[in-house]
């Protein structure tokens, strides 16, 4: 098992057993199958980028609680790679640049679109907003039902909370910042 699936599996272990929560709930409130949950938590199976999103939502964390260590008082961010979360996930590279921050309630990552590229989100938790950035390319972003053409230098926000996705029609590869705000209590 590579680190980051060993990330991904102590922190989902973590989190369910923090809440108490069988591997049944713990299905219940993610929607993943509580095969695919036991698996993850053992080790023998790596999540793609839309299963590391429900299980994320449903237990209300971030997505980089999963894939990023936290070090605390750190103010210079050094982005070392871009990870393939899962093999499926081939077109699709992510990088953090801030990982979740709590007293903000944001995390910031770039995000790879190869050509042909074509990612769907799973709806995120009730008052999730996003910023999309394209800083090289273009790229369009779904949004209630309609794709969005964002081209370099431009952005688009909208609420996260329903399906949304992203795609790279063009032969060269897209790079955008994702920001996203989750609702602080």
């Amino acid at each position: 098992m590579d680190n980051l699936n060993t990330k991904i599996s102590k922190t989902l272990k973590s989190l369910r057993k923090n809440r108490g929560w069988s591997l049944d709930a713990a299905s219940k409130k993610t929607g993943v199958s509580k095969a695919m949950l036991g698996q993850i938590e053992r080790g023998e199976s790596n999540p793609t980028i839309a299963i590391l999103w429900k299980i994320a939502s449903g237990f209300d964390v971030s997505f980089s609680s999963f894939i990023d260590e936290v070090e605390q008082g750190h103010n210079i961010h050094r982005i070392v790679e871009f990870q393939q979360i899962h093999p499926k996930d081939d077109k699709i590279n992510v990088m953090t640049i801030f990982p979740y921050d709590k007293e903000l309630g944001l995390e910031i990552f770039i995000i790879e679109l190869l050509p042909g590229c074509e990612h769907h989100s799973p709806a995120h938790q009730k008052g999730v907003i996003e910023h999309v950035v394209v800083a090289r390319g273009e790229i369009e972003v779904l949004v209630s039902g309609i794709w969005h053409k964002v081209k370099e230098n431009e952005g688009l926000k909208f609420n996260a909370d329903t399906l949304h996705g992203y795609r790279n029609l063009s032969n060269a590869k897209a790079t955008f910042h994702d920001i996203i705000h989750y609702p602080t209590t």
